[in-house]
């Protein structure tokens, strides 16, 4: 007796590769993913819903967040994560494993949330990756150089008198400090980059300024909440209709005020090359220098950069102006000594980029600032080689995320961590190992800029302290913090200026 095989005709052959390829594909998805599961296994980790993970936490307030991620440090000890969705997010804060991840030429990647940025800062420094972030990195090392300080120094100067006339109506009274401080620092960075004197200061209405204030709001909503991180869904929303108005505005003024730099800048070269220009020169004219006529940067990498030191600047630089003089304003015996120093060492001579390194301790009471309140608290990376930390195999599709925060009160390189003790970063203490202090991030991925925006800080803080005693309003047990793109306070950082007889 004689069997026959019946064979699929035509279609059903193909319907039947393509179920079976269709099946292939997600076996390997499945073993990928057990796989990566079980690399984390041992990671502790609050519970998790299954598919959401722990975003639901991300509906609470960001105080209360941030507040969940110091407890959660205390009950799982030296590395947690997170489950966002399906992705992981792990917290580091132990200088045994941030030291192995920042001093990686391989882990140099910024976390996957950094597209928010793209459509703000195109290419620039922040956002750029691998072989293009190399170059870049390399070619605008040279736009801090100390012959280009000293012309930031004469703006920064300006705008520190500017800010203590500013205020003046706030004399005797209880006002956050930060709005001041931001507009005072994007007159700085926007002077700095471009030679644009815009006055943030005195017209709080221009539409770059509000711009740029709106963006970095966006921004930070985007980074903070889960649901309008795609990118489709986003732009359907009013955030998304706001973002793209408030781009058109800052893409069309950097643009202008490129366009006329690089007028100005062909007529210099046309005519006599060494007539100087009439502006002093600013990061503008370097990138326009070294752009070669497009050949290096176009006009697009030249926008990308300048929008990149606008954002990157402004907002840490007045974050850190901020917290230094509350944290001044809890212990007013360190404003005394830093007058004293001053007027020993400057006295009424005008500050020099050499003077400013001559005292240490405002140097050392900067320094502590940033330990107790760290302008950036957290720094991510993604991984996309295998990575080994605290005995814990990180699988390729990890975000890791150091918290510097928790990093700069470890008790074992800072006894009394929660103490604001300068002579800490006196000379005549035993010199910190390296990373255990990152107030610029660390390795070959810091901030380019860190002694720029030392040199503003330290300026800023001198400016207002020979002007104003300051108190801080709230005690510290008061303070409710929140990790934006920086620190903040939630009812913002408030101190009280006093005039100071001098």
């Amino acid at each position: 007796m004689s069997s026959t095989v019946h064979l699929p005709a035509g279609g059903s052959w193909i319907t039947l590769i393509l179920s079976l390829c269709l099946l292939l594909v997600i076996l390997i998805f499945a073993v990928q993913r057990v796989r990566f599961l079980y690399a984390l296994r041992n990671v502790p980790h609050p519970f998790a819903l299954p598919f959401v993970g722990n975003a639901y936490q991300l509906n609470t307030g960001l105080d209360e967040f941030f507040r969940n991620l110091i407890k959660w440090s205390q009950r799982y000890g030296d590395i947690f994560l997170l489950w966002v969705g399906l992705r992981p997010f792990i917290f580091l804060y132990r200088v045994e494993a941030i030291q192995p991840l920042l001093s990686s030429s391989v882990h140099i990647d910024k976390s996957l949330e950094y597209r928010y940025l793209r459509s703000w800062l195109g290419n620039g420094l922040i956002t750029s990756e691998g072989e293009k972030w190399h170059f870049r990195r390399k070619l605008l090392t040279s736009s801090f150089h100390s012959g280009l300080l000293e012309e930031y120094l004469r703006i920064t100067t300006r705008e520190a008198r500017v800010m203590i006339s500013c205020l003046e109506k706030e004399i005797g009274k209880s006002f956050d400090v930060v709005p001041y401080a931001k507009r005072a620092s994007l007159d700085v960075i926007c002077d700095s980059a471009m030679g644009y004197h815009i006055n943030a200061q005195g017209n709080t209405r221009n539409e770059y300024v509000l711009a740029v204030n709106r963006m970095a709001n966006i921004v930070q909503q985007r980074f903070t909440n889960v649901w309008i991180s795609s990118e489709v869904i986003f732009k359907l929303t009013s955030l998304g209709k706001e973002q793209k108005r408030s781009l058109n505005t800052i893409h069309n003024f950097i643009e202008k005020v490129i366009s006329d730099r690089k007028m100005e800048w062909s007529r210099k070269k046309d005519g006599n090359f060494n007539e100087p220009m009439k502006k002093q020169r600013v990061l503008l004219d370097l990138l326009l220098d070294i752009s070669q006529n497009g050949a290096v940067l176009t006009n697009e990498d030249i926008r990308d950069e300048v929008n990149t030191f606008m954002f990157a600047g402004h907002d840490t630089t007045a974050t850190s102006i901020s917290w230094i003089l509350y944290a001044l304003g809890r212990h007013p015996i360190y404003q005394e000594q830093i007058l004293e120093e001053y007027d020993r060492i400057i006295g009424t001579d005008e500050i020099t980029l050499e003077s400013l390194n001559k005292l240490v301790v405002l140097d050392a009471c900067v320094k502590e600032s940033w330990r107790l309140y760290p302008v950036v608290p957290l720094i991510a990376r993604n991984i996309y080689s295998p990575l080994k930390l605290m005995g814990h195999d990180i699988p390729v599709g990890s975000t890791v995320l150091i918290n510097s925060y928790l990093l700069h009160r470890d008790a074992r390189y800072f006894p009394e961590p929660d103490v604001y003790k300068p002579e800490r970063f006196l000379s005549s203490n035993p010199r910190l190992p390296s990373y255990v202090f990152i107030p610029f991030s660390a390795g070959s991925r810091n901030c380019i800029g860190w002694r720029f925006a030392t040199m503003v800080v330290k300026v800023f803080i001198l400016s207002l302290l020979t002007a104003y005693h300051i108190e801080s309003v709230d005690s510290e047990d008061k303070l409710c913090l929140i990790s934006e793109l920086v620190l903040v306070n939630k009812s913002g950082i408030r101190i009280k200026a006093t005039p100071r007889a001098r």
